[in-house]
């Protein structure tokens, strides 16, 4: 079995491409002017994942937030945070969505110097869950013990939360179950073959593997201590912030305004998602949506760094205070 301790595959993947970044922030806002006058950068590339999660940048575009800016954004899907942090430390990406905990841990490790620019998703309930064949003896979280349970990739997200629920139930998440690291869109099949026992997946995946094979939900993940927990930011790096500040600031500008929107009309979030995931139609009107907040807080966010810090994935106390940009007024 796996121990939810120690390094992760994150800080492996990332360390060959560190790159040293400076500059810094505070969470004080200031303001800035729009129209996109004199930014140094027009055209920017996006990282962003074919989930829900991200649909505000895509609701942006639509609506013409970036061209008003003077910004054109390229979005590229990319698969995971390990994919994804090494493009944004050789430059070939300019900002990307990215779970907290992932960039979290990489600072930790000076692995890189990141910079959150926006947040972009937090949970609710029902859209994180650990799931079993309809078949399955399994009925609960204790059920789970020396069972294979899958999460997007190792020293994650997936298994912060899937590790708090084993605790919930008395397991130690260390020792209770033997982790399977397998992307999303990996895990309906291996459930249904029998690779593994559960999976612990999130929107659309979650609705389609019930929807298709009967799959039961054992557990929400995202109850409890991560309750409305902080799942992703829009992120750059610390050097990229400092060189393209008014190109930052716009892109802030028109990412806010997407995520205003799509926390206030579920219509125009589920009328983008087909456009770059697999999710139809049908699926998108009843799947559940976690929160798109429209500000930066740096005590919410705060939330991750001291679970992580429980749960053995950091070696000490980290402020995220320093890794915010200001919000342009």
């Amino acid at each position: 079995m796996r121990s939810l301790r120690g390094r992760t595959f994150i800080v492996g993947a990332v360390a060959s491409l560190a790159l040293t970044a400076c500059g810094g922030s505070n969470t004080t806002s200031t303001s800035s002017t729009g129209g996109g006058s004199g930014l140094e950068k027009t055209e920017i590339s996006v990282a962003v994942s074919a989930i829900a999660d991200h649909s505000a940048i895509y609701i942006a575009q639509e609506r013409g937030f970036f061209k008003e800016e003077g910004l054109t954004v390229k979005p590229e899907i990319t698969p995971s945070t390990i994919a994804t942090l090494p493009k944004l430390l050789n430059g070939s990406l300019d900002i990307a969505a990215i779970a907290y905990f992932g960039v979290i841990h990489a600072q930790e490790e000076k692995t890189g110097d990141f910079r959150v620019v926006a947040d972009a998703y937090q949970a609710k309930e029902n859209i994180f869950e650990i799931v079993v064949p309809k078949d399955s003896k399994i009925q609960d979280v204790k059920g789970l013990e020396g069972k294979r349970v899958s999460i997007a990739s190792l020293g994650s997200i997936g298994q912060l939360a899937v590790g708090a629920s084993l605790k919930t139930a008395g397991l130690d998440p260390n020792k209770s179950v033997n982790w399977v690291p397998l992307p999303f869109p990996a895990a309906p099949a291996a459930l249904q073959s029998g690779s593994i026992d559960a999976a612990w997946l999130t929107e659309p995946f979650l609705t389609n593997v019930q929807k298709e094979s009967g799959a039961r939900v054992i557990a929400d993940t995202m109850t409890g201590s991560m309750a409305d927990f902080p799942i992703a930011g829009w992120v750059g790096t610390a050097e990229w912030a400092k060189k393209y500040p008014k190109t930052m600031a716009a892109f802030q500008r028109a990412i806010l305004k997407g995520q205003q929107i799509a926390s206030s009309d579920r219509k125009a979030v589920e009328k983008v998602l087909p456009n770059y995931t697999q999710i139809k139609p049908d699926v998108a009107a009843v799947m559940n949506l976690g929160t798109f907040p429209t500000s930066l807080s740096a005590a919410r966010i705060q939330r991750v760094a001291d679970l992580m810090l429980e749960y053995g994935f950091l070696k000490g106390k980290f402020d995220v205070a320093p890794l915010l940009v200001p919000l342009p007024q």
